[in-house]
């Protein structure tokens, strides 16, 4: 949520909805298993090449991290690690781990196989390995904290043992990094820096997260994956915390229409699933439905980006009309309908840093007077001589709704008839980083609770994700490279604080690289049988899951 999501991206998946669940397997689910949707093919398993909350929710019930985040007040709790702690010069982070944590290999059919135990060596091996240029790991950016990670990334130095990440003992995990970075705990936690196994990874290559090959040290063992189709998982019993895992298997969907998948939920098929837009009111109104349905907030922020380098969208005051031109309240009051709100920045409120809910971030907000004007003075008047222009959705009723709802306002407010083109997650994905059209969707959900997460890591033109080609020389983006990394270096949290506020306006209005359209809720059904927790980063904890009999 890419994404996170994480690229929340999908950072980074269904629009509205929650990053998971709705599920799949015929039939009623018993009460040890649970039926749930991805919502698409996950494009991998593969902790090092996760970008998505597809991936990243398979790879959160199959690998542990050193760290994870409470569901309730966001701390970041131990996991595999035990305790950690920072020298006084806050550069060199020290976590003690668990000793009790195996590998275990699962070829369906078989009794599951311990492998061995996970040491700290497994640790440094998945780090380096994120940050390996061969990966190709599209979130190893995030890991640039890391001493001399980003010069082994993009291949400045070829020794991967110079990154700052060893060893102490089989259970002692040190990392050195570049500037002291209080929320690097979070930072550990995330799925590229999860320990990864080295032997399956070599004897299987690419295909060492099927079902028989992988090997996995969380609460669920990889049962079935049955691409573009289903997915299984099932308990592990080798897993440290096994006697309070209560849900033994979780069968997993890939439906991606929303409105089938709820179908399948009001028809006893799912235990979980994302309410579509068009049936919003229905389940608001209906007696038992509206008893079901959950909305709160999440930590992700919709947005609109734009690829700079391809006109018309290499004109600054083109972007700015654009943004000015989509009225987000009337998008969230007719369209989503699930207590959203417009979104002026790109970290949503409960952000460190963000200024979401400052009263004196004014953002682009609707002005259709303003966005004709702006279109005039690019050479546009009322959309004249503009060149075709394309805004692309990874396939999904509810993006395509709400990218009719943009196509409309742009036709009604700026003359301007702009083509919708939609395409598979997997692909789509790949799309937007290779060569992203001139206008494309995404969503990003929090890492870590702090602006680093967002505006360091996706938009810095070197160190970040960088979807909308941003040119690092640029005067406005060197600026805002200047000042994301001022912030990222700054302990002051009054002094972050105000960086921020400064690399949001370069990024959402001054510069306006990207739209962003709103601050997502969670709007979700649930079987009253089902006692779930929410997970408001990462995937959900199903492991801490019950399902009653019904």
């Amino acid at each position: 949520m890419l994404h996170k999501k994480r690229l929340f991206g999908l950072l980074t998946i269904l629009m509205v909805l929650a990053i998971v669940l709705s599920g799949c397997a015929k039939g009623k689910a018993t009460a040890t298993e649970i039926n749930l949707n991805l919502g698409t093919e996950p494009p991998t398993a593969d902790p090092a090449l996760a970008t998505d909350t597809t991936s990243v929710q398979v790879d959160e019930l199959l690998f542990l991290g050193l760290t994870d985040f409470d569901d309730k007040t966001l701390e970041v709790i131990p996991e595999l690690a035990t305790e950690w702690s920072v020298s006084d010069d806050g550069l060199t982070w020290t976590f003690k781990m668990r000793k009790d944590v195996y590998w275990v290999k699962y070829e369906p059919g078989k009794k599951p196989k311990k492998m061995r135990k996970v040491t700290a060596h497994d640790v440094v091996y998945g780090v380096k390995r994120t940050l390996n240029p061969e990966t190709a790991s599209d979130y190893a950016y995030v890991d640039y904290i890391i001493k001399n990670a980003e010069k082994v990334n993009t291949g400045e130095l070829k020794d991967l043992d110079a990154v700052g990440v060893r060893a102490v003992d089989d259970y002692t995990v040190e990392f050195t990094l570049e500037q002291a970075a209080g929320y690097f705990p979070g930072i550990a936690g995330m799925w590229v820096n999860r320990p990864q196994p080295q032997e399956a990874i070599e004897e299987f290559g690419d295909k060492w997260t099927e079902p028989g090959n992988i090997w996995v040290n969380g609460p669920y063992l990889l049962e079935t994956w049955e691409h573009e189709n289903r997915m299984v998982m099932v308990k592990n019993p080798y897993y440290y915390d096994a006697k309070n895992v209560s849900i033994e298997k979780i069968n997993w969907a890939m439906v991606v229409e929303a409105s089938t998948a709820f179908a399948m939920y009001e028809n006893g098929e799912l235990d979980v699933a994302a309410v579509p837009l068009d049936d919003m009111d229905r389940v608001k109104a209906d007696p038992q439905l509206s008893k079901e349905l959950y909305i709160a907030p999440m930590l992700c922020t919709y947005y609109y980006g734009f690829n700079v380098t391809k006109p018309p969208f290499d004109n600054v005051k083109v972007r700015q009309a654009f943004s000015y031109a989509l009225d987000r309240q009337k998008l969230i009051d007719t369209v989503l309908k699930g207590g959203q709100k417009p979104a002026k920045t790109f970290a949503c409120p409960g952000i460190f840093g963000s200024p979401a809910e400052d009263p004196n971030f004014e953002g682009i907000t609707f002005d259709p007077a303003k966005a004709k004007q702006l279109l005039a003075e690019a050479g546009y008047p009322d959309g004249k001589g503009l060149p075709e222009i394309t805004l692309m959705f990874n396939t999904s009723e509810g993006h395509q709704k709400i990218a009719q709802f943009a196509q409309q306002s742009w036709k009604e407010n700026l003359g301007v008839e702009v083509k919708l083109a939609n395409q598979e997650w997997k692909v789509y994905l790949k799309t937007i980083t290779e060569d992203a059209p001139q206008i494309w969707r995404l969503g990003w959900c929090a890492d870590y609770p702090d602006e680093n997460n967002w505006v360091l890591e996706v938009f810095h033109p070197t160190k970040g994700a960088n979807r909308c080609k941003w040119n690092p020389d640029d005067p406005a983006a060197k600026r805002f490279m200047e000042v994301v990394e001022k912030a990222a270096a700054s302990s002051d949290p009054a002094e972050r604080k105000k960086l921020y506020f400064e690399a949001e306006k370069i990024l959402c209005v001054d510069q306006a690289i990207i739209i962003p359209l709103y601050y997502y809720t969670r709007v979700v059904c649930t079987k009253p049988y089902v006692k779930r927790t929410y997970a408001p980063l990462g995937g959900e904890h199903i492991d801490k899951w019950t399902v009653e009999p019904h």
